[in-house]
């Protein structure tokens, strides 16, 4: 397949964007506001055209651990699901950081906590950048803000998950999920045969040969010398990525006196209130976070040093706030607004919001 641009929702996108990434199996369960994921995939068949395996597993803990298994054996494998399903996850997440294996997850959040609600939301914040299992790790966190840079992300996320054997999260949402829009998919890249695999993954448990021993997959470890010795090697790694793989975004004013910073599908509204401040005679910059893990903290420790206050605006009660106040360490006020439940922030609110922040870094 050659590259094509069609007009898609953002979940299609990701089915189709995997397909032509050189995906070599997809494991998931169906669940609003993602469903259509399997659902794509299904319709167009990719095991009659690429080989690539697709599979409707009978939860999200089988669907988690087919990945660790497809994972461990060096292939490109991806799961997507939502929030709920996401959260039963996160014992295999947890395995698959220790034991260094390779994925790729989406989550389309929805409303919460609990069953919550089909609505979107960004409340899974806290749960994709700090583990969100048991242990210390980490899981690089992509947070797209288009149709298009879901399309972008799978093939970003399959290079960083084998660059460094880690699992990667697109974490979007509901919003972003189920909203159209022009898209140009890539072309289609093939799928690495088994030599290519033994060959770029020496690692992966991909049978004993005359030229290696069968290798062994797994984060147990029963003495406590050899398990901080694992510990301290994925922490050094962890700071290799937080060294060379932070991406962000910074729009709007050249020379403003305040700054937002969203993610995700909340940037996209925060332009609007860029517009609007505007015309109420505020000057604002937009700083967006495309790697929530490893979060931006220099830019936007710069970004304090150029501002009188910052506005986090996220679809949550207030989780990267925190993080925003960590990089600035009080050298502004920094205020957060958000909506919960599924509702959507509304420019005018967010507006006001900011004069409320104007007003008090002005006393």
């Amino acid at each position: 397949m050659e590259q094509e641009t069609l007009f898609l929702k953002g979940n299609e996108a990701i089915a189709r964007a995997a397909i032509r990434c050189g995906c070599d199996g997809y494991f998931g369960y169906p669940i609003t506001p993602q469903s259509e994921v399997l659902e794509t995939l299904a319709a167009l068949k990719p095991w009659e055209t690429t080989g690539m395996v697709v599979l409707q597993a009978e939860s999200e803990v089988s669907s988690i651990n087919m990945i660790y298994g497809g994972g461990g054996s060096g292939k490109r494998v991806m799961t997507s699901s939502s929030s709920v399903g996401i959260a039963l996850m996160q014992e295999g997440i947890s395995y698959l950081a220790g034991a260094e294996v390779p994925a790729v997850v989406v989550n389309v959040q929805r409303g919460g906590p609990g069953l919550g609600t089909i609505q979107p939301s960004q409340a899974d914040y806290n749960q994709a950048t700090r583990g969100g299992g048991n242990g210390d790790y980490h899981v690089i966190v992509l947070a797209p803000n288009s149709v298009q840079e879901m399309v972008d992300f799978v093939d970003l996320s399959f290079n960083l998950a084998f660059k460094y054997r880690n699992p990667v999260m697109i974490l979007s949402d509901g919003i972003i999920g189920q909203m159209m829009e022009k898209v140009v998919l890539p072309a289609q890249k093939p799928r690495r045969t088994d030599e290519e695999v033994i060959k770029e993954c020496p690692w992966a448990t991909t049978g004993r040969t005359k030229d290696r021993k069968p290798n062994i997959i797994t984060s147990l470890e029963l003495q406590s010398e050899v398990m901080e010795k694992r510990n301290l090697a994925l922490n050094a790694k962890y700071a290799e990525i937080e060294k060379n793989e932070v991406r962000y975004e910074i729009s709007g004013s050249e020379n403003p006196d305040f700054a937002i910073v969203s993610f995700g599908s909340a940037a996209r509204i925060s332009q609007k209130v860029i517009q609007l401040a505007k015309e109420e005679g505020i000057e604002v910059a937009l700083l967006r976070p495309i790697t929530l893990w490893p979060f931006p903290y220099a830019a936007v420790r710069e970004m304090a040093g150029r501002v009188k206050g910052i506005l986090t605006m996220e679809i949550n009660a207030g989780q990267m706030v925190n993080d925003v106040r960590l990089a600035v360490a009080e050298k502004v006020p920094v205020h957060h607004y958000g909506r919960q439940g599924g509702m959507i922030p509304n420019p005018e609110d967010v507006v006001e919001a900011l004069k409320r922040l104007k007003a008090e870094a002005e006393c």
